[in-house]
């Protein structure tokens, strides 16, 4: 069986990072100890439809990843967490199960995909506030990455590729693998392009994705998906409201209601954070809550349940909360508060991901968008140094130099958090600076094999 050290080492040299959130190293993942080792296939954001279809596809190289997870970090047991509305990966994986894996069915609630909330279906365990999943013995990745520990593994692969959906307002809404640095607009043109004129675009899923102000960016490690919305949707309008209407709003309309707490998936499973406090104490010159209150801040996942959801009269606490983690951040505090009781009536006031689709107005852009396996070259390639957390990976090429797809291009100093970068594709280097590497290839190709 394959060492601990030359599994973090293979995974490490391959670049890969967490492909569902922030991009954290995994090699550094895989040096802590745990009992468990979570596979979180919630996927739970509307229209992403990445990781529940690879598990069905590919559950041998799934099931493998966990095991290098597993031998890497000590782990037991594995658990694999899964939408029961996931049939096919659940039928797949079903057989291949060893006797120290285990399948855990969830319902289809949002945020079950928050690694928080998922630790806590699926195992009971309830990670402290501002604490890590490691503080309750267990580590948690999602299909992709795993996949991706597979590929490292077993066959000392770079992280090249990055699977994303695209959806919504285009003519064939599809989910597709991508060489990274491939640009978005790309990405859009194999989905059949936009089907009306007046869209706009999402980053991600509509909940925690980010409005996009150019096509032109690519595809990186995190992408999950390219969401396309008409230009005037609930959403869109959303994105495009500054954080000085915000905070407006919030000083002007805000009733204290406290349904944004009620609802607060942290703060149904025990974490202080009361986000109608956050909002008071923010319009009133922190004055009444106690700083514990305000620090609470500093533990929200972003979910956007808050916004989304609970708030009747469109408020936003979500971004206040936001300006608050930037501005506490900058002063290096940071929140201390103890776990409390569970509500009792927590698992009844997660969000059901059907009704949340109605409340925002996507159900008739929620399609299928069933895999499509093809081999896209694109012309060019713009692979950002940083598509991970930490510092920038440090190029090791020159203009002019001509690569071959995975052939390492920036490497990580010594003792530096972040991933390697290696070429997506062959062709030669034609523009490199402090942010990012652009390789050229040569035309366009697509081939999509039958299936």
């Amino acid at each position: 069986m394959i060492s601990a050290e030359l599994i973090r080492q293979r995974v490490a040299a391959a670049g890969v990072v967490g492909a569902g959130g922030a991009g954290f190293p995994v090699a550094v993942k895989l040096a802590a100890r745990a009992d468990t080792y979570l596979v979180n296939g919630a996927e739970c954001e509307p229209l992403l439809k990445v990781d529940q279809q690879l598990a069905a596809r590919e559950a041998a190289a799934l099931l493998r990843g966990l095991r290098h997870g597993m031998t890497a970090t000590g782990a037991t047991q594995g658990v694999i967490a899964l939408k029961a509305k996931y049939r096919e990966a659940i039928a797949a994986l079903t057989p291949l199960l060893p006797a120290d894996v285990r399948l855990h069915i969830l319902e289809d609630i949002y945020p079950a995909g928050d690694e928080v909330i998922t630790i806590w279906l699926a195992t009971g365990r309830r990670v402290p506030p501002a604490g890590l999943p490691l503080d309750v013995g267990v580590v948690v990745s999602n299909v992709q990455t795993l996949l991706n520990v597979a590929a490292a593994v077993d066959q000392e692969r770079p992280v090249t590729r990055r699977t994303l959906t695209v959806n919504g307002l285009v003519k064939q809404p599809l989910t597709l693998t991508l060489p990274l640095g491939t640009p978005l607009r790309e990405a859009l043109a194999l989905a059949g392009g936009p089907s009306r004129d007046d869209v706009a675009f999402i980053d991600g899923g509509p909940m925690m994705g980010r409005l996009l102000p150019s096509l032109d960016l690519p595809v990186t490690k995190t992408t999950g998906g390219l969401l396309a919305l008409p230009h005037d949707h609930l959403l869109i309008r959303r994105r495009q409201r500054g954080d000085a209407a915000q905070l407006a709003m919030a000083r002007t309309v805000c009733e204290q209601c406290c349904l944004c707490t009620e609802l607060c998936p942290r703060h149904l499973i025990g974490h202080e954070l009361p986000p109608h406090l956050i909002v008071r104490a923010v319009n009133y010159r922190h004055a009444g809550p106690s700083p514990d209150t305000v620090l609470a801040a500093l533990t929200c996942s972003e979910c956007g349940v808050c916004e989304a959801y609970a708030c009747p009269v469109e408020i936003s606490p979500l971004r206040v909360n936001l300006l608050l983690k930037a501005e506490l951040r900058a002063q290096g505090l940071r929140y201390q508060g103890a776990l409390r009781p569970a509500d009792p009536m927590a698992r009844h006031r997660l969000v059901p991901v059907s009704r949340l689709i109605t409340r925002l107005d996507l159900d008739l852009l929620n399609h299928k968008a069933p895999f499509q396996a093809m081999a896209y070259r694109p012309e060019k390639v713009v692979l950002p140094l940083r598509q991970h957390i930490g510092a920038a990976a440090q190029p090791c090429v020159a203009t002019g130099e001509r690569v071959r797809e995975g052939q390492l291009i920036a490497a990580m100093p010594q003792g530096a958090l972040g991933a390697a970068l290696h070429a997506s594709v062959d062709g030669v280097v034609v523009a490199l600076d402090a942010e990012t590497i652009v390789i050229q290839t040569s035309e366009p190709t697509c081939l999509t094999p039958s299936p």
